[in-house]
């Protein structure tokens, strides 16, 4: 039996099966990495993107910030493969959650984009947890509200800076940034999930950043089988059962084939 057919045998049996990923899952569809060979940070000082800065200078913050998200999301993307696969096996009722670090938004298009056209239609809906927030919404820092964030930034790109809500208060893209602490109920439930999975799944992920590339170890301490699907190395590798150097878009249609079968 290979890895992928044991991943799947896996899966198949389990009660509860989480992925987690990082930005190689969002790569192959065109979004740019924030670190590596040609990385966002390459071309902007992540020091002027902090959240010390923001609450000081909101309107130097949104400048900057401007340029950033014309540089990240200038481009159509679209989910790709690998992401379709997991929606669907979420759709079918094999995955529990996904657990991301990647604020692009693709995990909540794929799952859209995926319909309930199975079987399996009376099946949970799939958890998402955006651990680091979503880029294409921005939140008011007084009021809490919630909106899309493209109209937010052509009013920021015309020349609002800050923009602000209804409210009078001021718009921070609904991301966790440099300094700011990960909301405390997501991570605590992306500890339980990981605590509560037969099956974890971390994906085009380099597993160092805290306090989630921790996951896949809480996983592991609490019996699940690990499963890593990344082309480089990581810290984690020795508490992985299975460990998978091959493209993403390739290793997560061919797991949830066999899954299927």
């Amino acid at each position: 039996m290979d890895d992928l057919e044991r991943l799947a045998d896996d899966i198949r049996d389990a009660e509860t099966v989480v992925a987690f990923t990082g930005a190689g899952i969002s790569e192959p569809s065109g979004v740019p990495t924030f670190r590596g060979d040609d990385g966002v940070w390459d071309k902007f000082d992540e020091g002027q993107f902090t959240y010390g800065r923001f609450r000081r200078d909101p309107e130097g913050f949104w400048n900057d910030r401007v340029e950033l998200q014309r540089v990240m999301f200038d481009g159509e993307y679209e989910p790709n493969a690998a992401h379709e696969a997991l929606a669907a096996m979420g759709r079918d009722g094999y995955l529990e959650a996904i657990l991301t670090q990647n604020t692009d938004g693709l995990h909540g298009e794929a799952a859209e984009s995926v319909g309930d056209e199975s079987a399996a239609e009376e099946a949970d809906e799939t958890t998402i947890l955006e651990l680091h927030g979503n880029s294409q919404r921005v939140r008011c820092i007084d009021c809490g509200k919630r909106v899309d964030g493209d109209p937010i930034f052509e009013r920021a790109a015309d020349g609002e800076r800050p923009p602000t809500c209804d409210c009078g208060g001021v718009y921070k893209p609904d991301v966790v940034l440099f300094g700011e602490q990960l909301p405390g109920a997501v991570i605590q439930r992306a500890r339980s999930l990981a605590r509560e999975s037969d099956v974890f799944l971390a994906i085009g992920s380099s597993l160092v950043v805290e306090p989630a590339a921790s996951l896949p170890r809480l996983a592991a301490s609490s019996g699940a089988t690990v499963g890593i699907v990344n082309l480089e190395s990581t810290p984690v590798d020795g508490s992985a059962d299975v460990i998978v150097r091959e493209d993403v878009t390739d290793v997560l249609p061919a797991i949830r084939d066999l899954v299927e079968k």
